[in-house]
């Protein structure tokens, strides 16, 4: 069994003259809640792109669930769970008509689709709003769900783009139980956020700054390299240095 899911050196993204991703080196292994930080315009949204497999790096080398990033883009996208903050499920359909479908997606068989369903349903407490449209859904459970349907096939490795933007802290505590019972099942999870108390609950953390991971390590780690009481203090420390903008 392979112990790192994510392996990426010196990776780049230009585009033209700009070079939005600055020969980034990391790994990720499984099962960690690996927390990748950045303020706006340091290039975080660009590498995860790069390694969904939804744009290509310009050099280095990097791998993803044994996929190459350079080159098995479309191989990458099979293997993973993505979620973002902007909501990935379709607000016109049912709770059950979402998991059907992404169930297809995934390529799960009719009778995976059935008992996974019916673990999703119990385990959310959705029972009673399987036939309801997810646009009628308040945001938390819309979230909780989007996160269950990302996970529905049991990748190796789920990015998770601010997946608890605007909820309220009961439900992100709410979700951050789904994170850790995902981890404990063996998915690795790779998540950005803006909330500092967030940065705590991962195994590790990087910071990037301006394209370049400017720290890594563990929070207890980080916040002694940095001198600092909370994550917040250690992200607002280096937020400063940054020279570009979003």
């Amino acid at each position: 069994m392979r112990d790192t899911v994510i392996s990426v050196k010196d990776l780049c993204k230009d585009f033209g003259s700009f070079r939005a991703v600055d020969r980034i080196t990391f790994e990720v292994r499984r099962g960690e809640i690996f927390g990748f930080l950045g303020a706006n315009g340091a290039g975080k949204t660009t590498a995860m792109r790069m390694l969904c497999g939804l744009s290509y790096p310009t050099s280095g080398s990097g791998t993803v669930a044994g996929f190459d990033v350079m080159t098995q883009g479309e191989a990458i996208k099979h293997h993973i769970g993505y979620m973002s903050q902007r909501f990935s499920l379709y607000e016109d359909l049912t709770v059950w008509e979402n998991i059907r479908l992404y169930a297809g997606i995934y390529g799960l068989t009719r009778r995976q689709t059935l008992r996974r369903a019916a673990e999703l349903l119990a385990r959310l407490q959705f029972r009673s709003e399987v036939h309801t449209r997810v646009e009628a859904l308040p945001l938390g459970w819309k979230q909780k769900l989007a996160f269950s349907v990302a996970t529905l096939h049991r990748p190796e490795v789920v990015f998770l783009d601010e997946p608890t933007g605007g909820v309220d802290p009961l439900t992100r505590r709410q979700f951050w139980e789904l994170i850790y019972r995902a981890t404990s099942e063996g998915t690795t999870v790779f998540v950005t956020t803006h909330y500092m108390d967030e940065a705590e609950y991962c195994s590790r953390v990087s910071v990037m700054v301006d394209g370049r991971i400017r720290a890594l390590g563990t929070p207890a780690e980080l916040k002694k390299q940095f001198d600092a009481r909370t994550m917040d203090q250690v992200f607002r420390r280096l937020a400063r240095e940054a020279k570009r903008g979003e």
